[in-house]
């Protein structure tokens, strides 16, 4: 899965923690492997602009996704049997999102995650115009989110008892390699 990521923003974040939040997403929503998508961070005045541009709404937002055209409207993406796609872009703003992390009593880090499986999931077709869109893809999100987190922990867990186990092995002299070791031809 091709997921690129360029930050204009002015915000220094975790763009590879970014990028594991929205393919982790993808993941879970069985879209292909082959599949690409477009994150960009942007400063509050490029996304007031997009805001208004594309929603006719004044000020800017937290995120927005643009879907390619090329996708079939009737089938979402997230389709069985459906093949490479180029889905389209994620637009966040981190510096208006710091707030809502703040609002929320979460690190921005977080509220970016939230933003880019939301746009994720707006780029698979999902809406939350109506009261049952609302209710399908907020619990879709959430449960993405909170997934993402449990492996996220777990992988950390393991890093930290790979780091561990590592440091016993050289202190015994047993230096852990995942590389076999070579072979003399003279012996």
């Amino acid at each position: 899965m091709s997921i690129e990521i360029a930050n204009e923003s002015g915000v220094v974040v975790d763009e590879p923690s970014i990028v594991s939040a929205a393919r982790f997403a993808l993941d879970r929503m069985g879209v292909s492997p082959l599949a690409e998508l477009s994150v960009l961070l942007v400063e509050l005045d490029v996304m007031a602009d997009l805001h208004e541009r594309w929603m006719d709404l004044p000020g800017p937002t937290d995120v927005m996704a643009f879907p390619m055209d090329e996708l079939d409207s009737a089938r979402r993406p997230d389709a069985a049997g459906l093949g490479p796609a180029l889905l389209g872009d994620i637009v966040l703003c981190p510096a208006f999102a710091k707030d809502q992390a703040k609002k929320a009593g979460h690190a921005l880090i977080d509220e970016l995650h939230l933003l880019t499986v939301h746009g994720v999931l707006h780029l698979l077709g999902y809406d939350h115009a109506e009261p049952a869109e609302e209710r399908e893809m907020f619990t879709l999100q959430n449960r993405i989110l909170a997934d993402f987190r449990s492996a996220t922990v777990e992988a950390e867990r393991l890093a930290v008892q790979r780091a561990s186990d590592s440091k016993l092995l050289g202190a015994v002299g047993l230096e852990h390699s995942d590389q076999p070791e070579p072979v003399d031809p003279n012996a």
